[in-house]
């Protein structure tokens, strides 16, 4: 029996894909990040976060936790103040769904939502969030893109549970690029347990980070529709030092993979999920020999219903047409 919600946190499944990937000869697993309380790989790094602030005296009793978030830090972090009797402003881009800001205003947060514009801009979700901090009391940002908590968490438990559950017989780790917590901390681990396992990171186009990693000028860095991975700038807790490869992938490969993931596997995961996988393909794509691989899952679908999972918004958004969505209602023949 666990005391509190926060115990529940971690020891997510890692499950083989049997279709997806089948024509690759590499052997392709998922970890199942929608298997945490807060439905994300978000869960992780809350409770650090916020331990940390506390044992440095700068969160107190009654205190308030600001973050600019796309909605998943902010639930984590939601589910630690709902335990701890904090209070909680999130502040979040336009962009983003429906669902992510219903689900943080029933933990009881305040939501803020905000125009998607650069980082720099005073009306952005990380400005503003940072003048509310300012102007606040007893109030911490809990500051994702900065704070080492984020790949720290990952480093102390994702990775090592990643290690056990696989025995440390796989080759290659794959995810998302955003804050780049998961794969600094879960690269470093790992490499420290093995450093013949390849890392690599997922990119989206119209991201910069693909083209920071490999000392380029991306002439196709603007906007792009995929939530919770990719950035416009660098952050802090994102380290280069133990990724071996980054892998890009379009708006529709992340979308339409998420789409594949629920209706042959069962698996209903947000686009940043359908990303991982379609890196994961990729990569598998360019060996010389087949490897297992390990891709992290961070999100579940459920939070993108009215976007990737409604056809009238994908044909709206040119991501399907009308005889694609026919060909996918159409039966499969079982295997």
């Amino acid at each position: 029996m666990k005391n509190n919600i926060l115990e529940a946190i971690g020891d997510t499944p890692i499950v083989r894909l049997n279709s997806i990937g089948a024509e690759v000869e590499s052997e392709l697993f998922v970890k199942v990040e929608y298997m945490n309380p807060g439905l994300s790989v978000k869960d992780r790094i809350a409770p650090l976060i916020v331990e940390d602030a506390e044992k440095k005296g700068e969160l107190k009793p009654g205190g308030t936790i600001v973050e600019a978030t796309s909605g998943n830090t902010g639930a984590g972090l939601a589910i630690v103040s709902a335990i701890k009797g904090y209070k909680c402003v999130f502040v979040m881009p336009d962009k983003m769904s429906q669902e992510k800001i219903d689900r943080l205003r029933a933990y009881g947060a305040k939501v803020i939502v905000t125009p998607t514009v650069a980082l720099d801009d005073p009306e952005s979700h990380y400005s503003v969030a940072r003048r509310i901090v300012e102007e606040t009391p007893n109030c911490i940002l809990a500051n994702q893109y900065n704070n080492p908590n984020n790949p720290e968490s990952h480093y102390r438990m994702t990775g090592p549970e990643i290690w056990r559950q696989t025995g440390g017989e796989f080759d290659a780790f794959v995810t998302g690029l955003g804050t780049g917590g998961t794969i600094s901390g879960t690269g470093r681990f790992l490499k420290e347990k093995n450093p013949d396992i390849k890392i690599v990171g997922v990119d989206p186009i119209g991201s910069i980070l693909y083209g920071l990693f490999y000392g380029e000028t991306d002439p196709e860095a603007g906007s792009y529709k995929t939530e919770g991975i990719g950035e416009s700038f660098k952050p802090n807790t994102l380290s280069f030092e133990n990724i071996d490869e980054v892998v890009r992938v379009t708006d529709a490969e992340c979308l339409l993979m998420a789409r594949r993931l629920a209706r042959e596997e069962g698996i209903l995961v947000g686009g940043s999920a359908g990303g991982a996988v379609a890196g994961a393909v990729r990569y598998a794509e360019s060996l010389e020999k087949p490897q297992r691989i390990v891709t992290l899952m961070p999100d579940s679908g459920m939070f993108y219903l009215s976007k990737i999972f409604s056809d009238e918004w994908m044909v709206a958004n040119a991501f399907l047409d009308e005889e694609e969505i026919e060909r996918a209602a159409a039966p499969r023949s079982a295997s």
